[in-house]
């Protein structure tokens, strides 16, 4: 396993104010911490943020405990806790804001107005301030008084729609992708605000919404159901656009086959002995196999039948043919590539396990040393450049 490196920080001198609770404001300033952004979080005094007593299971004992949820999203900030909605508590916020870069909020529709923290009122101080807020709906629309909850918004945005067996009760995705998806999309905005603040001086005001970002996540089955005027339904683990791509039964259990082309199609027959299906008209090309999906699977499971999962997946593998065992997270967390790459953080005395940021720059990975923050764990200040 790895241990966080401090190196590289390609937004050294950053400052972000996080105002943001729970996931997608957390995760996208996780994202900017790791980055190198210095990244205060401000909590409400006593409970902090929700996620701290999401658990068990829990990191650390007694009063100190916190759970592993909020673990996940909040490496290498500092923590305040600060009533926002009190005078005092408002008028720090706006001391801290004027020298932020970024501040990174989630609050509902026009809620931090009261206090005069929305984004007009920051940056008639600060006007280099990029203000970022997450909702559930948006700025705006007539859904934007809503509160924003990643599994409603997965129903609602249509991905529930899709996701599921055939027939089935429709199903959410086994993590909050919306939130997640929107602390990413929210991250790339914010870096494109700071780059264009270098020629203009200017922050900007960025409105990012869970329910646009699931709208926009629909991809390829929104295109389906726009060019083709059909709606996407539950397949399972098929692949509307693409056969075979999805879940085949094995001697022993189960597997993914992903075929993309006839090519590999042809090489994952002549592999189960069948080379001549390959050249059947009904089979030789992907729309061919799409039009007579019916036939075909049932055809290649007897096929899959006969080997076990590690037997297909090496042999497929020699071929060059996409294919892959289903691993649990815990077999995920044990993989020798995911520790060969350092997706894994060893714990240290003040630092729990935690998974690594994805990405690398000149061969290191950008993960803030400083462990997720005890509650209230700094003054109400930035740190010196």
């Amino acid at each position: 396993m790895a241990t966080p490196q401090a190196l590289p920080k390609p937004l050294a001198g950053i400052k972000v104010l996080d105002l943001s609770r729970v996931l997608a404001g957390p995760w996208a300033g996780q994202l900017l911490a790791d980055y190198g952004a210095q990244v205060l979080k401000v909590e409400r005094p006593g409970a902090g943020d929700d996620t701290r007593t999401w658990g068990p299971p829990w990191w650390g004992d007694g009063e100190d405990k916190v759970a592993a949820y909020f673990l996940c999203a909040n490496r290498g900030k500092r923590s305040v806790a600060i009533d926002i909605a009190s005078p005092e508590g408002a008028q720090v916020v706006r001391e801290l804001a004027r020298e932020a870069d970024v501040v990174l909020e989630n609050y509902k529709v026009g809620q931090l107005a009261k206090y005069g923290l929305d984004a007009a009122s920051l940056q008639a101080l600060n006007p280099g301030l990029v203000y970022c807020s997450i909702t559930g709906y948006g700025q705006d629309g007539p859904m934007a008084h809503k509160a924003g909850y990643d599994f409603a918004i997965q129903a609602e945005g249509g991905l529930m729609s899709i996701t599921g067996d055939k027939g089935a009760e429709p199903q959410k995705v086994g993590v909050a992708v919306v939130d997640l998806m929107t602390g990413v999309y929210a991250t790339t905005a914010i870096l494109a605000a700071l780059h264009e603040r270098t020629r203009t001086g200017r922050g900007r005001v960025i409105d990012a919404a869970l329910f646009d970002v699931q709208v926009a996540m629909l991809a390829n089955q929104a295109s389906n159901q726009l060019v083709g005027g059909i709606t996407p339904t539950r397949m399972g683990n098929a692949h509307p656009n693409i056969v075979p791509y999805q879940v085949l039964p094995t001697q022993d259990g189960h597997m993914v086959l992903a075929i993309g082309n006839d090519g590999q199609f042809a090489r994952f027959c002549e592999a189960a002995g069948h080379a001549g299906v390959a050249t059947d008209a009904r089979f030789a090309t992907n729309p061919a196999r799409v039009q007579h999906r019916s036939e075909l699977v049932p055809l290649i499971t007897g096929w899959t039948l006969q080997r076990s999962t590690a037997q297909w997946v090496a042999l497929l593998e020699h071929c060059a043919v996409p294919c892959s065992p289903i691993l649990d997270v815990a077999q995920v967390m044990a993989h020798p590539h995911v520790l060969a790459r350092g997706m894994r953080l060893a714990p240290t005395a003040d630092s729990p396990p935690m998974v690594a940021t994805p990405m690398r720059f000149d061969g290191q990975r950008p993960c803030a040393p400083e462990a997720p923050p005890r509650l209230d764990n700094s003054a109400p200040g930035w740190l010196p450049d």
